[in-house]
């Protein structure tokens, strides 16, 4: 990242309206899907992160989208053109790595806060980007179509295509998709989503919890619920202090795995052949068991 430093200072610079020097940098890319970084600086740290599939708007809308509606998110800089992509940057926000329970009490309030904002069909009216894959976010009007034609049947394509998925699993995950009418609960409103609200993607500072790489949508909230501990468990406080702000309906720990599938598929499409990778097959394996 210390190559585009050049590009960086008089963006920052432009934002402020004075003068901004960087005087070191702090690698993040070992807890990214992309590289990323915080440049030291006075009077503010910026936050990098750099997008190779040169789109940094979605996101941009995605943080203006929240921030609209009073949800707490990174203040942007502005993106930066580079080779090979485009930089999104922050201004950084500093952060309490040891999470006490008021803090994992911070995060569940603030998701329940942005599942209290509501649309009037589930999708948006801009695309975006789970992880380093396109998400097609075209409205439908019911849960069941949405989660259908625009989650698990393109990442089951992109899963086979990639030569990852079996004819079985794919046939399987067919299934699933075949009775999501009967599988999905409860008719809920569309309420505005993260949209890759695992736990890595809030921040916990002293003043609260942010919403990091937002890719927003309205949907489903327990698609949400069900990623916050996709990769590692979250303490109950998270959850109870969700529910301090909305309910979650009790059959939700029924449908956690029905709403991990499309992650899953994700993770398989991209990495599939990989030693993190491969793992993921055994879980979609145990979704089409649970559902189909």
């Amino acid at each position: 990242m210390r190559e585009f430093l050049a590009l960086i200072e008089p963006v920052v610079a432009s934002h402020l309206g004075v003068p901004w020097r960087a005087t070191g940098f702090t690698d993040l890319g070992d807890r990214a899907s992309h590289r990323c970084g915080i440049f030291r600086g006075s009077p503010i740290d910026v936050f990098a992160k750099l997008n190779t599939g040169g789109e940094t708007a979605p996101e941009l809308r995605g943080l203006s989208l929240l921030r609209c509606h009073g949800v707490p998110v990174p203040t942007p800089i502005g993106e930066v053109p580079v080779a090979g992509g485009t930089l999104l940057l922050q201004i950084a926000i500093p952060e309490i790595s040891e999470r006490t329970p008021a803090q994992w009490a911070a995060i569940g309030r603030v998701l329940g806060t942005l599942h209290r904002v509501y649309g009037e069909s589930f999708g948006l009216d801009f695309d975006g980007f789970f992880g380093p894959l396109p998400q097609d976010n075209r409205p439908c009007p019911d849960w069941p179509s949405f989660y259908a034609s625009r989650r698990l049947l393109p990442l089951l394509r992109m899963a086979v295509d990639a030569g990852h998925l079996d004819s079985a699993l794919s046939a399987g995950v067919s299934r699933v998709i075949d009775r999501l009418p009967l599988l999905c609960g409860p008719e809920m409103r569309p309420a505005l989503l993260h949209g890759d609200a695992q736990q890595n993607n809030f921040l916990t500072a002293p003043d609260g919890a942010y919403l990091l790489d937002v890719s927003p949508y309205y949907g489903h909230p327990e698609v949400d619920l069900a990623l916050l501990d996709y990769f590692a468990p979250v303490p109950p406080t998270v959850f109870d202090a969700y529910r301090s702000v909305t309910p979650i309906d009790p059959d939700f720990p029924s449908r956690r795995e029905l709403w991990r599938l499309h992650g899953y598929l994700a993770v398989i499409a991209v990495d599939g052949a990989s030693d993190f990778g491969r793992p993921f097959l055994a879980r979609v394996a145990d979704v089409i068991r649970r559902y189909g």
